[in-house]
């Protein structure tokens, strides 16, 4: 049986690392290179660095931090923000990144994910998905969840699969950073609907959550911030409690 990934993400913003609450009311969480170096150190599986305003700003990732990330881990790397062509892509995977997440510029024009499937390969395109729970419909926003879209989550997913998208990342607008526990029900929509790995993303508040989004929803892997960067949970003690309820992960 695969083992589950546990994801910190490094949300970036002005070269800090932030968080807030539904996608708003952000606070500083600490320097992204240093916090990138501590969660490869205590076990994580992976690492996802998002420079959130990238494309609200109209500017590219910058490739900088993701080389100084790269040099302090030995652990795999998903880079997102701002990705919008095959360039883009070629100059994060030289500067370090093991994978790519692409967001806005997808739903704006989806070739973009057959372009960048064909050119470097499934196994490093990741679909990123925000949606928000709108009149019983899971709506798709770009922008850092600013903009609806007329995009539903499960068709764009499936749409998203059959493009070459190597994994899908699902936040939840509705529960990011409440730490009310990941939205369950949709994840294990995802995770019927799809043959390719969907990682969870929004609500993470206790050790608990996280064993419902594995044994409840089938996620291949919960990605989380708040919790980890304000040392609410520790990554080791996390993936103990976790084998402690049959969960298989990484130690």
């Amino acid at each position: 049986m695969l083992t589950k990934r546990i994801i910190p993400c490094l949300d970036v913003k002005g070269g800090q690392t932030v968080k807030g609450i539904n996608f708003s009311n952000l606070r500083n969480a600490g320097d992204p290179v240093e916090l990138a170096a501590l969660y490869a150190n205590q076990g994580a599986d992976e690492l996802v660095f998002l420079d959130i305003s990238a494309t609200q700003e109209v500017r590219k990732t910058m490739s900088k931090w993701v080389k100084d990330v790269a040099r302090q881990i030995n652990i795999p790397f998903t880079v997102g923000g701002g990705i919008a062509a095959v360039h883009d892509v070629a100059a994060l995977l030289e500067a370090g990144a093991d994978k790519v997440s692409i967001n806005s510029a997808a739903v704006r024009n989806p070739n973009l994910i057959n372009e960048l499937a064909n050119h470097f390969g499934s196994q490093c395109i990741v679909l990123a998905i925000d949606a928000r729970k709108i009149h019983n419909t899971w709506v798709v926003h770009t922008h850092g969840g600013k903009n609806p879209t007329d995009k539903r989550l499960f068709s764009w997913a499936k749409e998203g699969q059959e493009r070459g998208a190597g994994e899908i990342l699902f936040t939840s607008m509705d529960h990011d950073g409440t730490k009310n526990g990941f939205a369950l029900d949709p994840l294990e929509k995802l995770h019927h609907l799809l043959t390719i790995p969907v990682i969870a993303s929004g609500g993470a508040g206790t050790m608990g959550h996280f064993a419902d989004v594995f044994a409840l929803a089938k996620a291949d892997g919960a990605l989380a911030a708040s919790v980890f960067h304000f040392g609410e949970i520790s990554i080791p003690e996390l993936k103990i409690f976790l084998q402690n309820h049959q969960i298989p992960v990484r130690l």
